[in-house]
């Protein structure tokens, strides 16, 4: 009987995904990084489901790409690298383009991959017991999950320089003062506090959350005419959906709203 590497739970319009191997630190081996690359895609592709919390089993977020299983299931070296590097770049792009916020719920490890995996989503909710290490350079290698674009953009390229080119750990407390953390926790209180905001924003309008999302994404890249261009465009289809009538509605019968999304 084949491990079950990835965990799917739904509570509402709230999906959360486990990664869990937590014998191996829920590092991503073949089937964990397919598995969850599919997964990511198909929930951000749902729109029943409105928020996606990923996190991972046994005390640990994800130790990064599992190098013993790498070396086992690819004997030929390099061979096909570009493919399944197309492999976890999947799992990125899925967070980034899913119109709905998702939400890094990290206890314990985040390192390489998973930092970057960490550094991808949303929001950041982690323990006091949790760290995030961008290690690639300790084996002669460089991030590549965006580490080199998240991590500058949120907290300066100078420490990010540091930081990538020492292959440091960051703790929780310097995490949060850095701005990696929204907020920080202790472990046997991350997932009620995780599960009370994504509560929260499973309450919220969809459609204009994924408008916030695609906007505040393309700010990273653009100037303030890309921003003020995508911020015009956004408004205008929220201005046009029935969660906006049922907003300004909720509004004046002072009343809480039923956003659907529409």
């Amino acid at each position: 009987m084949s491990e079950e590497v990835l965990i799917v739970e739904r509570d509402g319009a709230v999906a959360t995904v486990t990664m869990n191997r937590p014998q191996a630190r829920n590092a991503l081996n073949r089937q964990l990084h397919t598995e969850l690359g599919a997964t990511l895609q198909k929930l951000a592709d749902d729109a029943s489901v409105r928020v996606i919390v990923l996190t991972g089993a046994g005390g640990a977020f994800c130790a990064g790409a599992d190098l013993r299983s790498g070396i086992a299931e690819n004997p030929g070296g390099l061979t096909g690298i570009e493919v399944v590097i197309d492999q976890y770049h999947a799992m990125i792009r899925a967070i980034v383009s899913a119109p709905k916020p998702v939400i890094a719920m990290v206890d314990g490890c985040a390192v390489g991959f998973g930092c970057d995996l960490a550094l991808a989503c949303d929001m950041r909710i982690i323990s006091s017991d949790a760290y995030f290490q961008e290690k690639f350079v300790k084996i002669g290698l460089m991030p590549d999950g965006g580490g080199t674009f998240w991590l500058p953009r949120l907290i300066g390229l100078g420490r990010a320089m540091e930081y990538i080119m020492t292959g440091e750990p960051i703790n929780a407390e310097t995490a949060h003062q850095l701005g990696l953390a929204n907020r920080v926790v202790p472990s046997e209180e991350i997932r009620r506090e995780t599960m009370a905001l994504a509560g929260v924003l499973a309450k919220g309008p969809p459609v204009a959350f994924g408008e916030i999302k695609k906007a505040m994404r393309a700010s990273l890249g653009g100037t303030i005419d890309t921003a003020l261009e995508m911020e015009r465009a956004g408004q205008i289809r929220c201005l046009h959906s029935s969660d906006c009538m049922e907003g300004v509605s909720a509004w004046i019968q002072k009343r809480e709203p039923a956003f659907t999304g529409k």
